[in-house]
């Protein structure tokens, strides 16, 4: 009898010592193999965000902003096919034929098919996202979504085949599908433009309000912080609206990609100052009336 009774815990021991032990050391090496590469990847990512710019006035290059967004993604492919693989190699071991799941699989994929078009939508845009470079790690978008409201604006922190996902000026994380995405404006791409309309009255002499811009755009531009910020000196662009009671005089500054929003604070402030100075008075406004009715966010190319 004791041996009868010995005999089913002996099978089970011979099963933990042969395959079980082979499954174990498989799902144990397909744990430490995806953490290999979830750590090379983050240390790949941190050498090019590094060898990018390490300063504020610094921007990351396109060639770094697409090195970094293509690394997460192999990353995540890498890690996809090796517990992909494991999960395979599990079934073999233990006996299951992998070629009879065939079938089943099919019938399941068509299933899953049919509930996941999104899922594949999204893929596909992901991946033409990043093959075309439209936005990387690190550039500041504004981002259109369907049937959504106001655009998404932020800055990327992370893109995959799946999936954007951005930090509000406000510090909230926004998640985008990509499938979802119908328009991107990318607001820090190659370089941007601060752009800034100055309200004064219609009476006001014009020629004096642009010699005024001019001379703010010069000392602008020859102050050593703001000149690395700025690729060339200001230029007044004129008149851009007449109304009854005021005109709009336009000034720009093309800046580094994602810097306009710095640059034109600094501009209306420096304008400020000046028509303080020359006795210019711009058109009566509310307390909560900004100098200038254009945001520089909404100008860039």
């Amino acid at each position: 009898m004791d041996v009868v009774a010995l005999a089913p815990l002996s099978g089970l021991g011979d099963w933990v010592r042969g395959r079980g032990l082979a499954v174990l050391l498989i799902v144990i090496g397909a744990v430490l193999l995806a953490r290999l590469v979830t750590w090379v990847g983050g240390k790949v990512t941190s050498r090019i965000d590094a060898s990018a710019g390490g300063g504020d006035a610094l921007v990351r290059s396109e060639a770094a902003k697409h090195r970094h967004s293509l690394t997460q993604v192999l990353q995540w492919v890498a890690v996809v096919v090796i517990y992909t693989v494991a999960t395979v190699t599990v079934l073999s071991t233990l006996g299951l034929p992998v070629t009879s799941l065939v079938a089943p699989a099919t019938v399941l994929g068509v299933g899953l098919g049919f509930g996941a078009q999104r899922v594949v939508q999204d893929v596909l845009a992901g991946f033409f996202l990043i093959t075309e470079r439209q936005y990387g790690f690190g550039d500041v978008v504004s981002i259109a979504v369907v049937g959504g409201g106001d655009p998404a604006e932020g800055t990327v922190e992370d893109v995959t085949l799946r999936i954007t996902r951005m930090r509000s000026i406000n510090g909230e994380v926004v998640i985008i599908p990509n499938g979802q995405i119908v328009k991107v404006i990318n607001l820090s791409r190659d370089w941007a433009r601060a752009v800034i309309d100055v309200p004064v009255p219609a009476s006001t002499d014009v020629s004096h309000v642009q010699d005024v811009l001019r001379e703010v755009g010069e000392q602008a531009f020859a102050d050593e912080q703001l000149a690395r910020l700025l690729l060339d000196a200001p230029s007044v662009m004129g008149v851009t609206s007449l109304g009854l009671d005021e005109v709009n005089v336009r000034i720009v500054a093309r800046t580094l990609p994602g810097k306009q929003f710095d640059v034109g604070r600094d501009l209306r402030s420096r304008i400020a100052l000046a028509f303080r100075r020359e006795g210019i008075v711009v058109r009566p406004q509310s307390p909560d009336d900004p100098v200038t009715s254009h945001d520089p966010r909404e100008v860039s190319s």
